[in-house]
């Protein structure tokens, strides 16, 4: 195992931490598992202005989304040639487009003549025809027709391509920015870059994607998602197979922080309850055939290996299960997969408005798009699913947006009525929040030293970008 040193710091729950589980894991977790990177956030309050105050979104679209890597789209929307897909985010619309070569390019969505949208949905397309006026450009960019041109002739020396926006492809993810001296992606994101090296994302296909408006600002929204310590009122069914309180919360550099939270061993606000307790809770939540699997296991068929009086026996049962059931669904050999890979929550941030959760299970993906006011936003959900061996990748599923005054239970069918129902118990609190802050006496926010530490990390590294330190 990795040598590891336990610290022992009056700011962290006093149950077993994160480490203490790694370090009892039936496989050797990477390195980045262990390493722990914690920057010291202080303790003072936080000003609500950042959420509810128009001015600083408007600080927000100048200083900010021009000058990051902002996630666009996965490859497996657009993996043929002529495929397209139209990202907007605040005023802004890109359209991107698979090249003949294989390669991506993407242009500012909007027509050189009069400004009309090129394309206003995503699809197959031969040409970037203008429904205006009929002005045309390839695929690549290039000028195709200008109608009537005997009325243009003073454009014929003009370079009438479209400008384009800079694109990076990583892990299959596509991500473009309109910075063209920002460092290369996986440089401007860090060490964490190499994180997900061992999990073939770019083999991976869009499974499942809802959308929502959410009725509070796209940063109270992603922050609700930095910290795990909130399950205890907000998701109390998560208690017995969620260590909660355990997490840990890393910040690696301006761009990057994660919440590692572990799964299968019981919430340090329970009391009393054995492993087996865990197993069956955890069987209810999941249901189907993971349950009957874990059944098993437990009953002995494949579980007497395990030690009943171990504080991590659940944990270990739960992992071997998933690895057994990974084999069978995707035909890969998982048997080397640590524990952790298997069953844990790594809640990974990449600033400002991308969460890429890493691990063998499906991964969930979130992505956060302002509204044209500080007071909503849309919070999309990808599930990331492991193309079966043998199989060609399948195209992304279509995105569903669940309208505005259903709930995430209305796509039930799409996530399953356990998963919605997390989501909802999340946007329960949300509105609310929003409103508060603006019904707050003074405007300060007292967060916690230590699991509140994500949203100060983050709300350092925007500041950073409003007053002008980033990008350097």
């Amino acid at each position: 195992m990795n040598e590891s040193t336990k610290v022992v710091r009056d700011d962290r729950c006093p149950g077993m931490d994160y480490t203490e589980m790694l370090e009892g894991d039936t496989r050797t977790p990477p390195d980045y598992l262990f390493e722990e990177t914690i920057a010291d956030m202080g303790t003072e309050a936080l000003s609500t202005e950042s959420y509810v105050s128009e001015e600083f979104a408007r600080l927000e679209r100048e200083r900010l989304w021009p000058n990051v890597w902002l996630f666009a789209a996965r490859v497996d929307e657009m993996p043929d040639p002529g495929d397209t897909v139209v990202f907007e985010i605040n005023d802004r619309s890109y359209l991107l487009v698979r090249q003949q070569d294989g390669t991506v390019k993407a242009f500012y969505n909007a027509c050189l003549h009069r400004g009309r949208k090129l394309r206003t949905k995503s699809g197959t397309t031969t040409q970037l025809k203008c429904p205006f006026h009929g002005f045309a450009w390839k695929n690549d960019g290039s000028l195709k027709e200008i109608p009537c041109a005997w009325d243009f002739k003073h454009l014929e020396e003009k370079d009438m391509s479209l400008p384009e926006v800079r694109v990076e492809e990583w892990h299959g993810f596509i991500m473009i920015t309109e910075n063209d001296d920002l460092p290369d992606f996986a440089e401007w994101l860090g060490p964490a870059a190499s994180h997900y090296e061992r999990y073939d994302f770019e083999n991976r296909f869009t499974g499942m994607w809802i959308a929502k408006r959410i009725p509070a600002n796209w940063k109270a929204t992603a922050e609700a998602f930095m910290e795990a310590w909130h399950s205890i009122t907000t998701h109390p069914q998560l208690l017995p197979f969620l260590g909660d309180a355990n997490s840990r919360y890393d910040h690696i550099g301006d761009h990057f922080n994660r919440a590692i939270t572990p799964s299968g061993v019981l919430s340090p606000h329970l009391y009393g309850k054995d492993q087996n307790y865990v197993l069956e809770k955890m069987n209810e939540f999941s249901g189907g055939a993971d349950a009957s699997t874990n059944r098993r296991f437990a009953a002995g068929d494949g579980g007497d290996e395990f030690d009943a009086d171990d504080p991590l026996m659940a944990r270990k049962v739960l992992a071997e299960a998933g690895r057994k059931g990974f084999t069978e669904q995707y035909g890969y050999d998982y048997s080397e997969a640590s524990d952790a890979e298997i069953l844990d929550n790594f809640t990974y941030n990449i600033f400002p408005n991308f969460s890429p959760w890493i691990g063998y299970l499906p991964t969930l993906v979130y992505r956060w798009l302002p509204g044209d006011t500080p007071d909503w936003c849309v919070m999309e959900i990808r599930l990331l699913f492991p193309t079966p061996k043998g199989e060609d990748r399948p195209r992304a599923v279509e995105r569903t947006y669940i309208p505005d005054d259903e709930p995430f239970a209305w796509a039930a069918d799409k996530m399953g009525p356990q998963l919605a129902n997390v989501f909802d118990q999340d946007m329960a609190n949300l509105p609310h929040v929003q409103t508060g802050m603006k019904a707050m006496k003074d405007g300060m926010l007292e967060l916690g030293k230590y699991q509140d530490s994500r949203v100060r990390h983050f709300q350092t590294t925007l500041m950073k970008y409003i007053n002008g330190e980033l990008p350097a």
